[in-house]
């Protein structure tokens, strides 16, 4: 849902945001329903009120959408096009070298006969993504579109290979939940901030060191590295074509 004045104790901020529940709630918008459209945020510890809304509407609007079963799934298409169809997600700073690996490896998929779909951050955000920024929202709304494009096209069958920066763990982990276990191979691409600045061909470090563009990931805005990804590949230390044949090696 969206609620529109939340306001934390103190009443010294104030934003419109979305809020998830992990169960389904009676309301109305608080247009409609001043009771039912109001709220009060508790600290889950100390039980203290931190904040009070206002429910605008459902960000889920219809509720008679059904599953429509298809006789094609994504088996028979990815044994058409004799493959295992996976989603390749590729994370990283701007600079790390993300971009030249993935359109590295398509070049080598597609060699091999393999059917394959590259999602870039900078052309996304030409169409599908044109109407967000790089607030702290707008990025995790990116990445939620990406990735439920990159589930639709592993559903063809395709090998999708995904270069956003993602720095936000919770982002990268709810695309890896959209897809099979074995259909999601995370790709930390890891250059340090110095070696992305010294590559930044854009200019764009320069200007976020200059104050001139704000959120930019790894300066004013935080990088989450992953974890435990499946491949983590040393961009600063090897060139591109040896993280190529780790990749290829991984995907067998």
């Amino acid at each position: 849902m969206e609620a529109t004045s939340i306001v934390t104790r103190g009443g010294s901020e104030t934003g419109t945001v979305n809020l998830a529940t992990s169960a389904p709630l009676v309301f109305e918008p608080y247009a409609v329903n001043k009771i039912l459209g109001g709220f009060t945020l508790f600290d889950k510890l100390t039980l203290e009120p931190v904040g009070t809304g206002m429910i605008d509407f459902a960000l889920r609007r219809a509720s008679n959408i059904h599953w429509q079963a298809l006789e094609i799934g994504k088996a028979t298409r990815a044994a058409q096009k004799h493959q295992t169809p996976r989603c390749i997600w590729f994370t990283g700073l701007s600079g790390s070298g993300k971009s030249t690996v993935a359109n590295l490896l398509e070049k080598r998929l597609y060699a091999q006969g393999r059917h394959t779909y590259l999602l870039d951050d900078d052309n996304v955000r030409h169409g599908l993504n044109r109407n967000l920024g790089f607030t702290e929202a707008d990025r995790v709304e990116n990445i939620r579109r990406a990735a439920e494009v990159a589930k639709l096209m592993v559903d063809a069958g395709l090998i999708v290979l995904v270069s956003f920066i993602s720095p936000f763990t919770a982002e990268r982990r709810m695309a890896r939940s959209l897809f099979a276990p074995d259909e999601f191979v995370e790709v930390f691409v890891d250059s340090p901030l110095a070696t992305c600045e010294q590559r930044d061909v854009k200019d764009l470090y320069a200007k976020a060191r200059r104050g001139d563009l704000k959120n930019f990931t790894g300066i004013d805005s935080p990088y989450e590295p992953p974890a435990t990804p499946e491949v983590h590949l040393l961009a600063a230390q090897y060139s591109p074509d040896w993280c190529v044949e780790q990749l290829l090696h991984v995907l067998g």
